[in-house]
């Protein structure tokens, strides 16, 4: 009987230290690095559509905002160190206008890009005088052409070290998506191209962009037929697999340039006045499976949606923890309870960063494997960000399965006014284990 025992025992023991080796194992190790003060009486430092906010080449990461002043900052650190190294550069921002958000990137010989301060505006663009270096170039062009009337710049790196920088030419309602390419060996832009999804001069094309293991560009849109955010509608898809010269349709039809709402393939048909917001994000997995983050509402409560394609066919991944109503509509940049989200993968799992009033604007991660269909929600911060929108370092994601998350809590007053929120701590906030 006491061997009987003492063996329930040691079962009972081992089983034990097994549940605490997988709850060790499996434990999110979340930590927070305090970076400085930044402007935060909007959202400009944290608008979703930066591309980047942050970023990191080998082991050393970087960081831009708006300083309470509007004077652009950058700021540089050793991975895995608290020391930041910081530089105030000669060059402000209207930080008035949340649109005027900051974008960097470095390219593969380590040289950093910057770009800020557009809102139908010129186009205002440095580079690095030297590679890991702060200190930026006077204000230069990059190809001398359509550059008065900028505004959503974005950065993105190819995996054969050039760079892709895109925006939108023209205005709300009446706006192209222009492309550049930057070559590392002779370090000058050219113009890919100067109007690749076309309005017509009716109507916008609000996207998002991301790039492949293997170099494929991605992107996705919603029409918007004025300046009224609630006439956005439809999602739709391009991709090139020639570095953005020519695009094709996901059946491998190829389009006939510009792509215009008449030939556009649609992924997934979303009417006018569903509170379908514009500028998310989309990401591709290893096997080249798109996933385009967004919300919309189908009925009165917006929810958080993934359209993805698989088996040639597009698809919609539900998530349905929202259970607040709210609609959207007007001009500006909106005060609203949810952020716009951010999605990722790896080999298992599909996960969203995003903030909602209905969690207490906490950064919040949600996940699930993707071919199941329960959603985990896990907090990032134990405290609201206010009107925070979620920005990664999605070098860091892609290299080393690391999130590092752009953190600051900001207002938002909708329609580009500003809030007498007091400067706010600029945090990365580092989950060093994801399921």
């Amino acid at each position: 009987m006491r061997r009987v025992v003492k063996f329930r025992n040691k079962i009972r023991a081992l089983l034990m230290l097994s549940l605490f080796c997988f709850l060790i194992t499996n434990a999110q190790t979340i930590k927070e690095t305090r970076v400085s003060l930044g402007w935060s009486g909007n959202s400009v430092n944290t608008v979703v559509f930066r591309n980047s906010a942050v970023t990191t080449f080998k082991d050393v990461q970087f960081t831009a905002y708006y300083n309470p002043k509007g004077a652009m900052i950058l700021a540089k650190r050793k991975l895995g160190s608290s020391k930041w190294t910081f530089l105030q550069t000669p060059y402000y921002g209207n930080i008035k206008d949340a649109h005027n958000d900051i974008s960097i990137a470095v390219d593969a010989k380590g040289y950093l890009h910057v770009s800020w301060d557009h809102h139908n505006t010129k186009l205002r663009y440095a580079k690095s005088l030297k590679p890991m270096s702060l200190q930026l170039t006077k204000e230069l062009p990059m190809t001398g052409l359509q550059e008065t009337s900028v505004t959503y710049p974005e950065f993105h790196n190819l995996p054969n070290g050039k760079l892709l920088f895109c925006y939108r030419s023209g205005e709300s309602g009446r706006g192209n998506m222009v492309i550049n390419s930057y070559d590392v060996k002779t370090q000058k832009w050219t113009q890919l191209q100067s109007n690749l999804l076309d309005g017509e001069n009716t109507r916008s094309a609000y996207w998002q962009m991301t790039v492949g293991e293997n170099g494929a560009i991605y992107v996705s849109w919603v029409w918007r037929e004025t300046w009224d955010v609630s006439t956005n509608h439809d999602m739709c898809y391009a991709v090139s697999y020639d570095g953005g010269i020519t695009w094709r349709k996901s059946t491998g039809e190829k389009y006939k340039l510009p792509i215009t709402i008449e030939n556009a393939e649609i992924a997934w048909t979303i009417p006018q006045n569903r509170s379908l917001i514009n500028q998310t994000s989309m990401t591709v997995d290893a096997n080249g499976i798109p996933y385009i983050a967004t919300y919309w509402k189908t009925n009165k409560v917006p929810q958080y949606k993934i359209i993805y394609r698989a088996n040639n066919i597009w698809k919609l991944m539900e998530t349905n923890f929202r259970k607040t109503p709210f609609d959207l509509g007007g001009g500006g940049t909106k005060s609203i309870p949810i952020s716009r989200p951010k999605v990722f993968v790896n080999n298992l799992n599909v996960y969203l960063l995003y903030r909602d009033e209905e969690k207490d604007n906490k950064i919040m991660l949600a996940y699930r494997g993707k071919n199941k269909s329960e959603w985990k929600q896990l907090p990032l911060t134990s405290y609201g960000v206010g009107q925070w929108e979620p920005n990664y370092d999605e070098n860091l994601w892609k290299k080393d399965g690391v999130l590092h998350v752009f953190s600051q809590k900001v207002e938002q007053v909708d329609g580009e006014g500003i809030a007498s929120l007091e400067a706010q701590e600029i945090h990365i906030i580092e989950v060093e284990k994801l399921e």
